[in-house]
C-alpha cells in the first residue's frame, strides 16, 4: 500500500493562504481515494475534504466549503489542499489519508474508512 508524507503547513495570519501537499509512495496511487482530515487539540478528527480516485468527485466539510480546494495529480502521486481565507479556528494538525478502492467516483467521509495516514502537518492561523 502507499505511504503518505504531508508538507506545506506553517504559521499564517487570518485571511491568508496555505497550500498543503501530500506525496504518496508506491505505484498504485491512482487506485486510492484521498482525503484530508484535521485535529485540533482535545478534539476528534474532523473531515475536511475528500476526492475520488478519478478526481472528478469531491466533498467538503461544511466549515471549509468555499475556502478550501482539493486537487490531485495522479502522475505526480500527489494530492493538494489549497486553503484560502484562513481563520484561527482552522488551526490544527492536518492529515492526509488514503483508501484503496475500485469505485473511481466515490468519496469517503469517515476517518475509519481510511486505512492509510500520513504523519500530519501543523497549520496555525493567528488572529
Amino acid at each position: 500500500q502507499v505511504q503518505l508524507v504531508e508538507s506545506g503547513g506553517g504559521l499564517v495570519q487570518a485571511g491568508g493562504s496555505l497550500r498543503l501537499s501530500c506525496v504518496a509512495s508506491g505505484r498504485t496511487f491512482s487506485s486510492y481515494a484521498m482525503g484530508w482530515f484535521r485535529q485540533a487539540p482535545g478534539k476528534e478528527h474532523e473531515f475536511v475534504v475528500g476526492i475520488s480516485v478519478s478526481g472528478g468527485m469531491t466533498a467538503y466539510g461544511d466549515s471549509v466549503k468555499g475556502r478550501f480546494t482539493i486537487s490531485r495529480g495522479n502522475a505526480e502521486n500527489t494530492v493538494y489542499l489549497q486553503m484560502n481565507s484562513l481563520k484561527p479556528e482552522d488551526t490544527a494538525v492536518y492529515y492526509c489519508a488514503a483508501k484503496g478502492t475500485r469505485d473511481y467516483s466515490r468519496t469517503y467521509y469517515r476517518a475509519d474508512e481510511y486505512p492509510v495516514w500520513g504523519q500530519g502537518t501543523q497549520v496555525t492561523v493567528s488572529s
